[in-house]
């Protein structure tokens, strides 16, 4: 429900380096299409983690695929994670982060202890590409509401919130931001059509998409 997930995972996995057999959290994983392509692209084994789809739902579209082997789908919280200290190679979150995590504590208290050192950290947010402090432009209220507003930050804003929690950060603004829109506007979904509007109403004023990626600072 949003900007292509996969395009913008395929844009973000060109700068970083996944291997066979590695276990990677797809935090937020939705209906899992990112976890199976981390599966069959890379051959890594794919925790699929999300609150508001089940893991039976998943494990059976993962199952039709013949990929259970390597993904596992688990219906949970983001805050209250069941995962031992020091699990996971990487976690790679497509259009979800924003949510949980666009404060100072939700990395440190909830996500690093879970990785291992080094492990790669490859996240997608929806941002800003300028500071609007506390105010919604008088144009987009129609569209973007209060609670979704808090959540969408600055590059600036990433790069300081990152800036000691991760080594070789990169944070930048995405390309794909023009073709991942395009496709979901494209689609017939009732959501999609209701953000034309708003898409039309920005028009490369205010949204863009945000790529934040790095390695685990243990």
């Amino acid at each position: 429900m949003g900007p292509n997930a996969m395009i913008l995972l395929e844009e973000m996995t060109r700068d970083i380096d996944l291997k066979p057999g590695m276990r990677i959290l797809d935090l937020g994983c939705g209906t899992g299409l990112t976890s199976i392509f981390l599966a069959k692209e890379y051959g890594v084994s794919v925790i699929a983690y999300d609150l508001w789809i089940s893991e039976t739902e998943n494990y059976q579209r993962f199952k039709s695929m013949d990929l259970d082997n390597l993904i596992t789908p688990i219906h949970g919280d983001a805050n209250t994670m069941p995962f031992p200290n020091d699990y996971f190679d990487g976690v790679i979150s497509v259009d979800s982060y924003h949510y949980y995590g666009s404060n100072d504590h939700f990395y440190s208290e909830k996500l690093q202890p879970l990785l291992k050192k080094d492990a790669i950290v490859a996240i997608a947010v929806p941002g800003m590409r300028i500071d609007l402090g506390n105010a919604i432009p008088e144009e987009m209220k129609p569209y973007w509401d209060e609670e979704s507003f808090d959540t969408w930050k600055t590059i600036h804003w990433w790069r300081q919130l990152f800036s000691e929690l991760l080594n070789r950060l990169i944070v930048k603004e995405m390309d794909c931001f023009d073709e991942a829109w395009s496709d979901w506007l494209d689609t017939d979904n009732p959501h999609a059509v209701s953000d034309r509007d708003m898409m039309k109403t920005d028009d490369g004023k205010y949204m863009n998409l945000i790529a934040i990626i790095g390695t685990a600072n243990k």
